[in-house]
Parts: structure tokens; C-alpha cells; sequence
């Protein structure tokens, strides 16, 4: 048999996996009404009350949980915080991650995936804050359109050291595709009055929370580091390490 015969042989046999393996993703389909699908992105277990004016019988629950959220709207997607712990810091045989005080059981793309979703599929990435907890995987949407106000894109691309900010986690942003959000007034991402993002600096400079309006459910407020506690609300009590704690009183009472 001539090589060439050999050679076509190989060839055609090697066709349907190529087939295969560039099959390319899709997306679920846009849902008719807006959802909300919230993922385990880690916890910090038995925290300190007493950095937030507490003592540990005034807190009914001392950990803390480290959620990420998908956003999925008829008219696109937002991904809302992205986890305490990089997925590529996740050991080969997915053994729980300790970093900083925060333990992670399981990664975030493999959570995304299990609901049909790549990273590539996230039309919009935004956070409550820079924080190492709410930011470990940024970089993983950086071909998102990044929503965020000046405030925090300063403080997180200003080149000096500031408290739990791992700008590694999140460098590739600094290229994404970026709509600055408006400082004192509400951004409706879809337009429809059901995803809104409210300025609430305070505990960083930018720092910001999620309003949601559920078919369902109804009203729910994702509110980021705005409190830690349940038993923050309706008190003065907050992180002593806040950016700002009068702009933090200010922005509990305009979102309470």
C-alpha cells in the first residue's frame, strides 16, 4: 500500500474524532423569565465577632458562608462575586483548599458547567468588592463585560497595597471590556427594572449591592459585605477595618 493510500486512511479515520473534539459549546437557552442560581464558593469557619464589635454570644452563627451568584436573564447573563479560593489552586484530586482563613470544597467552573454554563457564555462580571473573597476568580471572565464604578477600579488598579485585595486574582480584568457604573445612582443591567446594581460604598470605596426582582421569590437583595452579621442590621456595629465607616452607615440606611 503507498503512503499516500496509508496517509488518507488515517486521515478519514481520524475525522470524526476531530469532529468531536471541536464540537463547540452552547449555552443553555435564554429562560423566559430571570433566575438565580447561587453557588458554594467556599466559608470561613468559627470567625472572630470581636472584629465587628461582637462577643460570641451575641452571634447566633460564627461562620461564614462565601457564595458566588449567576444571574441568568432573558437577555443575558451576569456573573455576581467569584469565590475566596482560584480554581487553579485546587489540588488534582479535588481535596478541600485552605487559603487565608477560608476553606473551599469544590471549584467554580465545574458548578457553572453542571448547569450548562462556560465562563464564556457570561455576558457580564461584576462584584460586591475587590476583596480576596469575592474576587479569587475574576480573571476567569475577563472576555466578560466587567461592571464597576471609577471608585473601585481606582483602588484596585492603583498599584498600592490595600486590605484583602490579591491583584493577581484579578489582573486580566484590566483589559476586559469595562462599563464604569455611575457613583450615586442605580444601573439597571437589563433594562426591565429586575437586576439592579445600587452604590453602596462604605466598606470598600466602590463597594456595591445587588438588587434582584424574582418571578417568583420576589424582592431579594444580594448585599455583599454591606453586613456580615444578621445581627449588624439595625445596629452601628461593622468590620473595624472599613474603608469608610460613616459612608457605611450611610449606605445601610439608603438600601435598608
Amino acid at each position: 500500500m503507498s503512503w499516500n493510500k496509508i496517509f488518507a486512511i488515517i486521515a478519514l479515520a481520524a475525522a470524526p474524532l476531530a469532529a468531536q473534539s471541536g464540537a463547540a459549546h452552547k449555552a443553555p437557552k435564554p429562560p423566559k423569565a430571570l433566575r438565580l442560581y447561587i453557588f458554594d464558593c467556599g466559608a470561613y469557619k468559627n470567625t472572630d465577632p470581636s472584629m465587628f464589635g461582637f462577643k460570641k454570644e451575641e452571634v447566633a452563627v460564627l461562620d461564614m458562608s462565601v457564595p458566588c451568584y449567576l444571574v441568568v436573564h432573558p437577555k443575558g447573563t451576569l456573573m455576581w462575586d467569584a469565590g475566596v479560593v482560584p480554581d487553579g489552586d485546587f489540588k488534582a484530586d479535588g481535596s478541600p483548599v485552605s487559603e487565608g482563613g477560608a476553606v473551599a470544597t469544590q471549584p467554580l467552573k465545574p458548578q457553572l458547567a453542571a448547569i450548562g454554563y462556560a465562563p464564556e457564555d457570561i455576558q457580564y462580571i461584576s462584584f460586591s468588592h475587590y476583596h480576596v473573597d469575592h474576587t479569587a476568580n475574576a480573571n476567569m471572565f475577563a472576555a466578560s463585560t466587567w461592571l464597576v464604578n471609577q471608585a473601585e477600579h481606582d483602588i484596585m488598579f492603583s498599584g498600592k497595597p490595600a486590605m484583602a485585595k490579591v491583584d493577581k486574582n484579578f489582573s486580566a480584568l484590566k483589559d476586559s471590556k469595562t462599563t464604569i457604573l455611575p457613583a450615586a445612582s442605580d444601573y439597571d443591567v437589563f433594562g426591565d427594572g429586575t437586576v439592579i446594581i445600587k452604590p453602596a460604598p462604605g466598606h470598600t470605596p466602590g463597594h456595591q449591592v445587588l438588587f434582584l426582582k424574582l418571578p417568583k421569590t420576589g424582592p431579594v437583595l444580594v448585599a455583599g459585605d454591606l453586613y456580615h452579621y444578621p445581627e449588624e442590621r439595625n445596629t452601628d456595629h461593622m468590620m473595624k477595618f472599613e474603608y469608610n465607616k460613616e459612608q457605611t452607615l450611610a449606605s445601610r440606611a439608603k438600601i435598608e
